[in-house]
């Protein structure tokens, strides 16, 4: 029997109270997907996703303040493509792109700082989102910008840290069980930073790769933990993830970033949950921008519920019809890490 065989046997053998499993990161839920193996779980074990898409958690306002940054004359808004279809409460960045705004797909932050030398007359506006995993290269684009005195570059930052999101989920939803670790994340942070989640809420977490056996082996762990009474934060991805992550990186972060409240689209304001530049780096600021009131959700939009794990993407009313990634009204339905556009994609699967 192979290493896959013996884990889809005990996985299904799981004969424990119900339980419900949350995959953190938006590629575990398209992998899942992939793999069909939410068809593999017996009735008493529940996969729901969690708010690991960064596209995702991106507030409304953050998108307007991007938009009206690419209409001001002398500016040029850089982005990655992710990002030009997320709805924000007055329209998206391909609308601000169509109205005549400059609105640039870059493909590394560092296409701004080749973009600012060719056109030193023009500002360019860097819109900075995304999780610890893509943080280092904001830090390091930083880095040049000072090492060079570069001075029409500006980062609009809406950064955010998974560890303090993860401790709102189970501060606020205490019917998650167990936790698939990011495993993009982790790389940066470490398996041990999660570590005080796992003590303080008393819930066993496995950090996970993206292959079909690995995620077996984590939700394996999950259920042997919850079996066991144990509540620790495990590491089933040593190919590429540590317990202290990336120290050069995480270093890097810290010079030019620290920690402060931000706005998380759907959830709300979380404590210590963003990064923002440091005092002595603000000369890079694009701007501030406004949280919007309601954390950005349309009305019919359940794009916050699922971010939480409290509501399937077929729940809502608009999947597939008044919703879909071409007429997206919500983010998690824009990007093929998010919920909505990975059932979409897998409607015949589901």
């Amino acid at each position: 029997m192979s290493d896959s065989q013996r884990l889809e046997h005990f996985i299904k053998a799981y004969d424990g109270p119900p339980v419900r499993l949350m995959e953190v990161c938006g590629t575990h839920t398209h992998s899942i997907f992939q793999y069909g193996i939410r068809g593999l779980l017996p009735p008493n074990i529940t996969l729901v996703s969690g708010p690991g898409c960064p596209v995702c958690v991106t507030p409304a306002g953050f998108i307007d303040r991007a938009a009206e940054l690419a209409l001001q004359g002398g500016w040029t808004l850089c982005t990655f493509g992710d990002m030009m279809r997320v709805p924000g409460e007055k329209g998206n960045l391909l609308d601000a792109k169509a109205s005549g705004g400059d609105v640039r797909v870059m493909y590394s932050p560092m296409d701004a700082l080749r973009w600012a030398a060719r056109e030193p007359e023009r500002t360019f506006a860097v819109a900075a989102v995304g999780f610890e995993t893509t943080i280092p290269a904001y830090a390091l684009l930083l880095e040049r910008l000072a090492a060079e005195n570069v001075d029409n570059v500006r980062l609009l930052t809406a950064l955010k840290a998974m560890p303090p999101a993860l401790n709102w989920i189970c501060e606020n939803d205490p019917a998650v069980d167990g936790l698939i670790g990011p495993g993009h994340v982790s790389v940066i942070t470490g398996s041990d930073a999660f570590a005080p989640l796992c003590a303080c809420y008393r819930i066993p977490l496995a950090v996970g790769g993206f292959e079909y056996e690995q995620i077996l082996a984590a939700i394996a762990d999950l259920l042997s933990q919850l079996k066991s009474g144990l509540c620790q934060a495990h590491n089933l991805y040593p190919e590429a993830v540590t317990k202290q992550g990336n120290l050069r990186a995480q270093a890097l972060m810290d010079r030019y970033f620290t920690l402060a409240n931000t706005t998380w689209r759907g959830l709300g304001e979380i404590e210590a949950s963003g990064y923002e530049l440091r005092p002595e780096f603000e000369r890079f600021s694009a701007d501030a921008w406004r949280a919007d009131d309601g954390h950005g959700e349309k009305a019919g939009c359940l794009c916050g519920r699922v971010i939480m794990g409290r509501a399937e993407p077929r729940e809502c009313p608009n999947f597939g019809t008044l919703c879909t990634p071409a007429t997206p009204l919500g983010p998690c339905m824009v990007t093929a890490e998010g919920a909505c556009g990975v059932w979409y994609a897998n409607r015949c699967n589901g």
